[in-house]
Order: C-alpha cells, then structure tokens, then sequence
C-alpha cells in the first residue's frame, strides 16, 4: 500500500472521529441560544427579588427585610413545586394543557378546610396549630393519591388517561360535595373558610417553609435518580417502551413525586388553579426543547417572576384589595382559552 494511501486513511479517520465529537453548528447554536435564554429569565428574577425587597422601605431595614424575605423563599419553594409538578405531569401524559390540578388536589384542599369548618366550626380552623394543619393535609392528600394511584394502576388495562378521567371526576365530586357544604355553613364562620379559598404569601409561617423547602429538596434529588429517562419519556409511550424504559413503573414513580410537591405547595400558601399551565408553557416558548435540563430552570424562574411580579401588583398597585390566586387565575384562564383555541386551529 502506497504511502500517500496510508496518509489520506488516517486523515480521512481523524476527521470522521472529530465530526462525531464536535456538535453540529445547527446544535451549538441552538445550546447558546438556551443558555442566554435561561441567564435572561435568571437576570429579571433577580431584579423583580431585588425591586420587591427595596421598594418603599424608609429607614426600616431590620424590620421590612426578614419580612420580605419570607415572602421571596415561600415564593420560591412554591414556584418550583408548582412548576416542576406542572412540567413532570404533562411529561408522563404527553399533554401541554393537562395539570395535576386536574385529577383534584385543589378540590380536596378546600373539602378538607370545608369539613373542619362544617363539623367544629370556624374556631377549630383558626386556633389550629399550623404544623399540625399543615401536616394533615399533605398527610391526607398524598393519602388520596397514593390509593387513587394504587388502585388504577395495579389493574389490568388502566393507563395514565384513564387515571386523568378518574382524577376529574373525583375532582367534580369534591367541588359538589365543598359547595354544598359552604351553603349549609354559618355566614360568619364562611368568612374565616374563605380566606382558606385564596393563595396568600402574606402569612407564612417560617418552621412550615423550612420543612417545605426541605420536603421540595428531598423530593427534587430523588427525581435526579431518573432525570435522563424524562427526555425519553417526552417522546410518548410507544417510543419510551422501544426504547427501553420501564414505563409503567417511571410513571408510577413520577406521579408520586407530582403528588407530593402539589400537596407541599397548596398546604403551605393554598390552591392556585391555572399557575403551573400558565408558567410551564411559557416555558415552552421560550426555551424551544424538549431536554428537561433547560425546561425545569426555565419553567421555576418564571414561576419566580410571575409570583413576584404578582405580589408586587398586589401590594404596591392594588394596595391588598385582591389576592394574587386571583390575578394569577385570570391570566392563567386567559390564557388557558388562548392554548385550546389554538390547539383547536392545528
């Protein structure tokens, strides 16, 4: 074999091996674009953080500061359970409209507040311990899931629509059962139900948000055991499955995980219906992918701008007249309508 031959062998080798290892520029760019994209999101968080925690603050520093930093850490532990929640559940049903809020959480929340009022009265919900009222309700949330999850899917021939059909009749049943009962209740004990009814950052309490963030942690890291199948798992179940993956029992797992940082998240602030649509799917217009890794930072930062921006609305524009469950439900609803007519339209 002729020198020369040898000599083009290996370089023709060289640069075959180098265009496997170098990423396409169509893909490079692709990445930067994501990376700037996630720092832009970072960047207006940081300032709305720093806007919210300086504005109209006359001398106090000692006071307003670790009041307000309240607010921003319960912002976000719930912003990112709500958002991570949203962006897991609508991986496993391939399905950008559906939320967990769907299969019933927020009704049961309020059936549970509902029935303590209905049965003891007003003053047992206001006296409560909130580490005990808190506890009880995660406690009997997860209770729910865990049976509902238990049932469906260790029967054969029950997939995850069937668990979402199931989910929104449990979720009409608990709505019917609280507004029945909300008719019966004396007005004046309403009035004490009713501040249950509408999420609020006004009055958190500091021991429930450490146990929270930590619960949220906890949970976070636990999903890290499986973070590289959720891209796959995107693709739908047909794909997952020739793929490898063990479908049922990821999905099993996932949705444990969805129903324990929805249950943190509504026990420690209350319900707030559309916000996880609303934030996962601005998501997915600003960071075009599917790789989770971009998506879930994306999806928590904005769930931090939104909640932030809202609570600044809310106490600087609307002087506290509304609740930011209210302008949050508005817009998510907006915008709700706005994704089914356009789904409609494809």
């Amino acid at each position: 074999m002729r020198l020369d031959n040898v000599f083009g062998m290996v370089l023709g080798s060289a640069v075959a091996a180098l265009r496997t290892r170098v990423p396409a520029p169509a893909n490079l760019r692709l990445s930067t674009r994501l990376e700037r994209n996630l720092w832009l999101l970072a960047l207006l968080a940081g300032a709305l953080i720093l806007l919210f925690m300086t504005v109209e603050v006359y001398g106090q520093w000692g006071f307003v500061l670790p009041r307000r930093g309240r607010k921003i850490a319960a912002i976000v532990v719930v912003g990112f359970a709500i958002a991570y929640s949203t962006l897991l559940f609508q991986t496993v049903t391939n399905n950008k409209i559906l939320t967990p809020s769907i299969i019933g959480f927020d009704s049961l929340y309020m059936l549970i507040q509902t029935v303590i009022v209905f049965v003891f009265g007003a003053m047992p919900l206001a006296v409560m311990n909130d580490t005990v009222h808190f506890f009880v309700n995660i406690a009997l949330m997860i209770c729910f899931a865990l049976l509902l999850y238990s049932w469906l899917f260790q029967r054969e021939g029950h997939n995850l629509y069937f668990l979402v059909l199931v989910g929104v009749i449990f979720g009409t049943f608990f709505s019917s059962i609280t507004t029945f009962l909300q008719r019966l209740i004396d007005p004046n004990d309403f009035t004490v139900l009713q501040d249950r009814m509408f999420a609020s950052f006004n009055s958190v309490n500091e021991h429930l948000l450490l146990v929270s963030a930590i619960g949220v942690l906890l949970t976070f890291a636990y999903t890290l055991r499986f973070a590289h199948a959720l891209d796959v798992l995107s693709l739908g179940r047909d794909h997952a499955v020739n793929l490898g993956l063990d479908h049922g029992a990821l999905v099993r797992r996932i949705m444990i995980v969805v129903a324990i940082l929805v249950s943190i998240s509504t026990a420690l602030v209350g319900p707030i219906t559309f916000f996880g649509l609303l934030v996962v799917n601005l998501a997915y217009q600003f960071m075009p992918t599917h790789r989770h890794i971009y998506l879930a930072p994306a999806a928590a930062l904005i769930a931090v701008i939104a909640l932030v921006g809202g609570q600044l609305l809310v106490e600087r524009v609307f002087t506290f007249s509304t609740s930011l469950s209210v302008i949050v439900n508005f817009a998510g609803g907006l915008y709700f309508i706005f994704l089914l007519l356009k789904e409609s339209r494809a």
